[in-house]
């Protein structure tokens, strides 16, 4: 049996108006502001109007570590949401953005898969509404704005030796990693080192993903540093009288977009930090205004629980007030067996032995959600090659876990093969089981909730952070920044900072080697390991494959 592509099937999808979508959130039209037929953004207006109501159930999806098996996390958000809507639940669903960099590099999309999508997927995965734009020309104002503070005298005594501002492209592009700026001679200004990282990476879209309203991010943007005097002294973007220019850059940025499912469900799709890099979780105007309209919100983290999950839960529901009902752990049967040594040629000849030795990833995680006090249930998101003795080794494991495992078959049938899923969420989201807390408190010090992560979170032996790093901290605690919390910058591959080590080591370290202080998304940025905070393409870019057929329609996408 041959199957569609995604971008034939979201093609293919029956759409509705989107004034149609808004009405099953009873959104009226006159709070919808159109993107075409397809895509809306929702009024301040409106988000104001809802805030006294009480919250919907909030459930996260999110994964294993992934490997090149594939795992399916945005494809079963979405199939859970349409599951959720199928079982009479009044349900939406919260995911991020998009970016260009990784769409064009190796990632592909973040629309969701097979009969589990999010519409329009073309638009999702490329411009949307502009809002990464919108990110990355109000980032870029500002750094133009601090050199240009420089050149006509500097009257706010910047060391141009400890400028911290970069700037930022959507596009993975080593080539602009590390550059010299401002070369050429006395009408172009200081030289200086400098470089880009990539717009997901950015403060400002943290910043637009943490605040609560305009006046919020102008403040938060104010309270950015994008350089230190000689003494040492901080200076901040509302020193540069940059904040108000950027809030207006970002005016309709910050409101939410809603699409739809390929059920014509209503999904809600903003903001886009990525969660090896930042803190993976789409916004909290996205998600608070959904659990004020909605019964249940699924909204998603990126890449495995160590990473996005844990941000989740240690960053944004701490700054939003938010504690979910339940968590679904995603995890595949060719995932386990790649864990459990199996090639990815072989994936598709049975191997049970390989799915339950795999197995310990899977293990780790639920451990590691359960410890943040939160029900955990496991979806098996399923591949046509899997075999019911292999499925069921998966749920035999998880039994011993403590949880739940259920085979989804949202990716071949939509909502009618996630509807079990979906009843099993919506069980437990209602039970009242969630007991949810962080895992460390604000007063804890820096390195000690760097600490907590490392052996609580990846089962690390120590932290490696040499003298210098550690009195970055000190400084940073005695300037009033030790209440923020961490978020560590590492690979997504393993729960180690080798990308190479799958399952569930232990006996490792983890080396930081590089302290970032977002003083306005308020965390610090841990940089452990090889990681980057801007990518480069793969030897064979997806972009080669991308374009145009002769009737005008984009081909290659996925």
């Amino acid at each position: 049996m041959g199957y569609k592509t995604d971008i034939e099937i979201a093609r293919e999808a029956k759409k509705r108006p989107i004034q149609e979508i808004g009405a099953k959130l009873d959104i009226g039209s006159d709070d919808l502001l159109p993107y075409g037929h397809d895509k809306a953004k929702l009024s301040q207006r409106f988000i104001d109007s809802v805030q006294d109501r009480p919250n919907g159930k909030l459930v996260l999806v999110t994964a294993i570590n992934p490997t090149p098996a594939g795992e399916g996390k945005t494809t079963t958000t979405v199939g859970l949401g349409d599951g959720l809507n199928r079982i009479g639940k009044k349900a939406a669903v919260c995911i991020r953005e998009a970016s260009l960099g990784p769409n064009f590099g190796m990632k592909g999309g973040a629309a969701g898969g097979g009969m589990a999508q999010v519409v329009p997927m073309e638009d999702m995965n490329l411009h949307f509404t502009g809002d990464f734009h919108a990110i990355t020309s109000a980032h870029n104002l500002l750094a133009a704005m601090l050199d240009n503070h420089v050149y006509w005298g500097n009257a706010l005594e910047i060391d141009i030796r400890r400028v911290a501002w970069r700037r930022v492209l959507d596009m993975n592009d080593r080539a602009l990693r590390q550059i010299n700026v401002n070369l050429g001679g006395v009408a172009n200004g200081f030289p200086r080192e400098g470089g880009f990282d990539i717009t997901v990476a950015s403060e400002v879209m943290a910043i637009l993903c943490l605040a609560k309203n305009l006046e919020d991010l102008q403040t938060r943007l104010g309270d950015m540093i994008v350089a230190y005097r000689r003494d040492r002294s901080p200076v901040f973007c509302r020193d540069i009288k940059a904040d108000g220019a950027m809030t207006v850059l970002l005016k309709d940025a910050m409101q939410p977009n809603l699409v739809q499912t390929l059920e014509n469900n209503p999904a809600f799709v903003h903001g886009g930090p990525f969660a090896n890099i930042a803190h993976g979780c789409n916004s909290v105007t996205a998600t608070t205004t959904a659990l004020k309209i909605a019964d249940y919100v699924v909204t998603e983290a990126g890449f495995g629980a160590d990473l996005g999950a844990e941000k989740f839960l240690n960053i944004k529901c701490r700054k939003a007030g938010l504690s979910p009902d339940c968590v679904v752990l995603v995890a595949t049967v060719r995932a386990m067996k790649m864990n459990g040594g199996v090639a990815k040629a072989d994936l598709g000849s049975e191997n049970v032995e390989a799915v339950q030795s795999g197995c310990a990833n899977l293990g780790r995680h639920i451990g590691n959600l359960k410890s943040f006090g939160v029900p955990v249930v496991v979806a098996i998101n399923h591949f046509v090659t899997d075999t019911d003795a292999e499925v069921q080794a998966v749920k035999d494991y998880v039994a011993t876990q403590g949880s739940e495992a259920v085979l989804s078959q949202h990716w071949e049938f939509g909502s009618k093969g996630s509807e079990e899923l979906a009843k099993k969420v919506a069980e437990v989201a209602e039970s009242g089981m969630s007991a949810f807390a962080p895992i460390y408190p604000d007063d804890m010090s820096l390195f000690d909730k760097i600490d907590t992560i490392a052996k609580r979170i990846y089962h690390a032996d120590e932290v490696l952070m040499d003298q210098k790093l550690r009195d970055q901290l000190k400084d940073w605690e005695e300037q009033g920044y030790g209440i923020l919390p961490i978020c560590m910058a590492k690979t997504q591959y393993s729960f180690s900072t080798d990308p190479t080590l799958r399952g569930a080591p232990t006996g490792h370290s983890v080396p930081v080697r590089e302290l970032r202080l977002s003083a306005g998304a308020g965390f610090i940025v841990a940089i452990c390991g090889e990681i980057m905070t801007m990518p480069g393409l793969p030897r064979v870019p997806s972009a080669e494959a991308i374009h145009l057929n002769a009737d005008g329609q984009i081909e290659g996408l996925f």
